[in-house]
């Protein structure tokens, strides 16, 4: 077989051994001459086309963590990715002209933790609930879960076994991890809403007779909704969401409706706007409307 194509099959990058048991001594010296393959260190190789995470990965003789793992794996990020995260063993002696544009993490995997060019799965999920902002983790956690290629069981597991230092935080992402988040976008906002004390957010639940909101507050009736402009660029979809959000207050709850900018860039504003609100409702019997102070004195 071509030693391109045996590349390609393994998935852009792959070592010497490997691709002389797939093809040939021979065949690789005509690739590299021929510039239908590249050389990224001794003894590894990988098409020129292939992602620079990956090459960086075969180039330090490690593999794809944190979230270049969860990007390899097509998990969601709220952010890509600004430079590979590639794990090595924590004795090896990495130059510092080899290091430069990576983001190197010195850690002793075992077998089980790592999956082909990446860690594995529940590995990947809990060194980003390790080392990454809440937010961030929580996007990787939920979009694991959405893929199927982890349960929660294995994740509440996992978090278990993790060292003193970042078992608390292992758990509290395994706990809230959920698979039924749509997107980044709402990943995001349950994170910020979760850190509200007396706010407790759950995604997606059903609400009879009226829809699935993005979040859910069901002992406060509080609907906490993630606007996509690409969702209501037409009028159509703009006129039914209104129908919908009139049909939630009708029935008695309350919604806060918060855009991607808000969300990414004024989480600040996003958590006061809530903090108030519960204040606000803490200050009233369950069940009861707000009724606006302007209203009150117009009466």
């Amino acid at each position: 077989m071509k030693v391109e194509g045996v590349l390609d099959r393994l998935g852009g990058v792959a070592e010497a051994a490997i691709l002389r048991r797939l093809s040939s001594r021979a065949r690789i010296r005509v690739a590299l001459a021929r510039g239908r393959i590249v050389r990224d260190a001794r003894g590894r190789y990988s098409l020129p086309g292939a992602d620079e995470a990956m090459r960086a990965g075969n180039r330090l003789s490690g593999v794809l963590c944190l979230d270049s793992a969860a990007r390899h794996r097509g998990w969601k990020l709220k952010h890509q990715p600004t430079s590979p995260s590639v794990a090595v063993p924590r004795k090896r002696k990495v130059a510092r002209g080899r290091r430069e544009g990576v983001h190197i993490v010195y850690v002793d995997l075992e077998p089980a933790d790592v999956d082909g060019v990446a860690t594995a799965p529940v590995r990947t999920v809990m060194d980003c609930a390790s080392r990454m902002p809440f937010d961030e983790a929580l996007v990787v956690a939920d979009s694991a879960l959405r893929s199927g290629e982890v349960t929660e069981p294995e994740l509440l597991e996992a978090a278990e076994e993790m060292p003193d230092r970042y078992r608390a935080r292992c758990l509290r992402m395994a706990r809230e991890a959920d698979g039924r988040a749509a997107n980044p976008f709402e990943s995001v906002l349950r994170a910020i809403a979760l850190d509200v004390p007396g706010l407790d957010v759950r995604p997606q639940v059903w609400i009879a007779g009226v829809g699935r909101p993005d979040l859910v507050d069901e002992k406060r009736r509080i609907i906490v909704e993630a606007e996509s402009f690409e969702f209501h660029g037409r009028r159509k979809a703009l006129k039914k969401d209104c129908e919908r959000y009139n049909a939630f207050v009708l029935e008695g709850w309350l919604v806060l409706r918060f855009a991607w900018e808000h969300v990414m860039f004024q989480p600040d504003y996003v958590a006061e706007v809530l903090r108030s609100l519960v204040v606000l409702l803490m200050q009233q019997p369950l069940g009861q409307a707000v009724a606006p102070e302007n209203d009150r004195l117009s009466a």
